[in-house]
C-alpha cells in the first residue's frame, strides 16, 4: 500500500494529473491500520467510490473515493470500498458541499430546497439575526437539515437602540419595525450609538458570525455610528456583511458614493468589508463599482464580495428605497419593475406602493432590475459580478411565503403549492454550475466549486474556526458532501414555478450524515449543526 502525507489545511498535492493519484492518500492523525480495519469490516463508515472528485482545496480533479468516518472526511484515494456503506458515484461529480453565506429562510422548508441546490451549510450573515444565543438554542430544539449559522443583527440593534423595540428579529418584526421610521432615516445619538454597539458587542460575544449591516434599510444611519461599528468588528476580527447604503445610477447617493463610503470603512478601521450581493447592490453601475473594489481590494484592503446568478432582486414591501420621490430617476426602472411575490402583481404607480407599504410592510416583493434574457448589457454586467475574481457565489435566499402572506416553517415536503420565494431560494447554486460552467464555460468545474464552496468557507475562516474544516475534501474536514450528474444538474425553479427543486443532485451528505440517496430526500433526517463563534462567557 503506498501512502502519502498531506496538510490537511492545504488538501491533496495533486492537480489534475489522474496518473499521479495515490492508492489511498491519508494525514496526520489516521492510522493505515484503521483504513485497513475498516476495509474488512471491522470499522463502520461511509465510502463514497468510484466518482470524479473535484476539491479546488488541493486542485485535485480526478476519479477517486472519499472515505468518511465520524462525520470527518477519513481519506481521499482509490480502492477504500469496504465499508458499513457505499455509495457508487460512477459517472458523478464528488465535490464539497456548497456553502452559501447570504440564506434568509433558515428553516426546515428552506434548508430542504437549498439541499437540492447542493448547499450543506447555510449562513444568515447579510442581516443576521438578534439576539444570538436564544436564535441559536431554538435551531438545536427544532433540529436543522442544514449546517446554519448566523451574523449579529445591525439593523435590529438600531430598531432595539433607537425605538425601544426589543422584538427578536425576523420577517414579520422587520417589516412592522419600518412603521416607525426613527431608526431608518436618524443619524443616531451618542447614547443611542452606545445602545446599537452594546447589542452588537452581546451577540458577538454570544458567537454571532460577525455584523450584519443593512444599510441601504437605514439610509440616515451616520458615517460616525458606522465607523465605530467597524471598529467593534475589526476589535473582535470579525467581518461585517453590508448591503450597502445606496444603489441609484446617479449622484449624489450612488452606488459609487456607497462603495467608497466601504472602501473608507476598510482603510481607516482595518475591518473586514464583505460586500453582499455585488450585483443588484451595483444595479445598472456594476462596471464602475467593480473598478472601485479591483482598485481597493489591490492596494490591500480587506475587502470581499459575493454575487447571486439573477438579474432580478427580492426584499421586503417597506424597504426604505421603494419609497424614494426620485425612485424612478434614480434607479431606471418604473414601479412597475416591483413585483409581489404572492399574487405576482406588479405595481403601477409611487402612490399605490406607498399605500402597500404602510397596509403590508413585510410582503416579499421581487424587484427586476437586470433584463437578462433580452439585454446583452445586462447580461454582460451580470457577469461582472458573478465572476468577478475570487468572489462567491451566495444566493439570498428568502423564506418560503404561503398565498395568505404567512412566511413558511412546516414540515411539508414537496413544499406546498401555494409556497412562492425567489427562484434563487431553489436553484442559486445549479444555475451557475449549468450556465457559467457547464453551458458557457466561462469557468472549469473546479474553478466552479471553489466559488461556491472554498472562497466562501475562506472569507470565514479567519474569525470562525468552524468555517476552517468546511468547502474541502481532505482528511479532518468536516465530511459535508454534494455528490451530483455534471450533465443533468439545473435549477428548475422559475418566476412562475418558483418552488421547484432543482434536479442532478443524486447524493448528499452533511455532518457525514446522508440526507439526500439516490435523489430522495430523508425527511426524517436532522443533521444540520451550528457554525458559531466560540462564545465568550460573561
Amino acid at each position: 500500500m503506498r501512502a502519502r502525507v498531506c496538510d490537511p489545511l492545504n488538501g491533496l498535492p495533486l492537480k489534475h494529473d489522474a496518473s499521479a493519484f495515490v492508492k489511498v492518500v491519508v494525514a496526520p492523525g489516521i492510522c493505515l491500520d484503521a483504513i485497513s480495519r475498516r476495509r474488512s469490516g471491522e470499522m463502520s463508515g461511509l465510502v463514497i467510490s468510484g466518482g470524479r472528485v473535484v476539491d479546488p482545496a488541493s486542485g485535485m480533479d480526478a476519479v477517486g473515493d472519499v472515505a468518511v468516518v465520524d462525520g470527518k472526511i477519513a481519506a481521499v484515494g482509490t480502492g477504500l470500498g469496504g465499508a458499513e456503506r457505499v455509495i457508487d458515484a460512477t459517472g458523478l461529480v464528488v465535490a464539497p458541499g456548497f456553502i452559501d453565506l447570504h440564506a434568509h429562510g433558515q428553516s426546515i422548508p428552506a434548508d430542504r430546497m437549498q439541499a437540492f441546490d447542493g448547499v450543506t451549510t447555510t449562513l444568515d450573515l447579510e442581516a443576521g439575526v438578534l439576539p444570538v444565543a436564544s436564535w441559536y438554542e431554538r435551531q438545536a430544539r427544532k433540529g436543522r437539515v442544514l449546517n446554519y449559522g448566523a451574523a449579529t443583527n445591525w439593523a435590529f440593534a438600531r430598531i432595539g437602540a433607537m425605538t425601544g423595540s426589543n422584538a427578536e428579529s425576523s420577517l414579520e418584526a422587520f417589516g412592522n419595525a419600518m412603521r416607525d421610521r426613527r431608526w431608518m432615516d436618524n443619524v443616531a445619538t451618542d447614547a443611542e450609538v452606545s445602545g446599537i454597539l452594546e447589542r452588537l458587542t452581546r451577540g458577538l460575544n454570544e458567537g454571532g458570525i460577525g455584523i450584519g449591516i443593512l444599510n441601504a434599510y437605514a439610509p440616515g444611519a451616520g458615517v460616525q455610528e458606522l465607523t465605530a461599528v467597524c471598529q467593534l468588528a475589526a476589535a473582535k476580527d470579525v467581518p461585517t456583511f453590508t448591503h450597502v447604503a445606496f444603489m441609484s445610477r446617479i449622484d449624489p447617493e450612488s452606488a459609487a458614493e456607497a462603495y467608497i463610503r466601504l472602501i473608507g470603512y476598510a482603510g481607516a478601521t482595518g475591518a473586514h468589508m464583505h460586500i453582499c450581493h455585488f450585483n443588484s447592490s451595483s444595479k445598472t453601475d456594476v462596471e464602475r463599482c467593480r473598478v472601485l473594489i479591483e482598485k481597493a481590494q489591490a492596494q490591500g484592503l480587506p475587502i470581499t464580495v459575493e454575487a447571486y446568478p439573477y438579474g432580478t432582486g427580492s426584499t421586503v414591501l417597506a424597504a426604505a428605497f421603494f419609497s424614494d420621490p426620485e425612485f424612478v430617476e434614480r434607479n431606471g426602472t418604473g414601479y412597475d419593475s416591483v413585483q409581489r411575490v404572492t399574487d405576482g402583481y406588479r405595481f403601477h404607480d409611487r402612490e399605490e406602493l406607498l399605500k402597500a407599504q404602510a397596509e403590508e410592510p413585510s410582503s416579499l416583493v421581487l424587484w427586476h432590475i437586470l433584463d437578462t434574457e433580452n439585454n446583452a448589457h445586462h447580461r454582460d454586467l451580470l457577469d461582472m459580478s458573478v465572476l468577478y475574481p475570487g468572489g462567491a457565489i451566495a444566493s439570498d435566499a428568502m423564506p418560503w411565503t404561503l398565498s395568505d402572506g404567512t412566511t413558511y416553517t412546516g414540515d411539508a415536503w414537496p413544499l406546498p403549492d401555494d409556497a412562492t420565494s425567489h427562484p434563487r431560494s431553489a436553484g442559486c447554486f445549479t444555475k451557475f454550475i449549468r450556465e457559467w460552467v457547464r453551458e458557457r464555460k466561462t469557468v472549469s468545474l473546479l474553478e466552479g466549486v471553489r466559488k461556491c464552496a472554498l472562497i466562501p468557507a475562506e472569507i470565514l475562516s479567519q474569525s470562525t474556526p468552524a468555517m476552517r474544516a468546511k468547502g474541502r475534501l481532505a482528511k479532518g474536514a468536516d465530511a459535508d458532501v454534494v455528490v451530483f450528474d455534471y450533465e443533468k444538474l439545473s435549477d428548475r425553479a422559475t418566476f412562475t414555478a418558483m418552488n421547484r427543486p432543482s434536479e442532478g443532485v443524486r447524493h448528499l451528505i452533511v455532518s457525514g450524515e446522508v440526507l439526500i440517496s439516490d435523489g430522495v430526500l430523508d425527511v426524517a433526517a436532522r443533521p444540520g449543526k451550528p457554525v458559531r463563534r466560540p462564545v465568550v462567557e460573561g
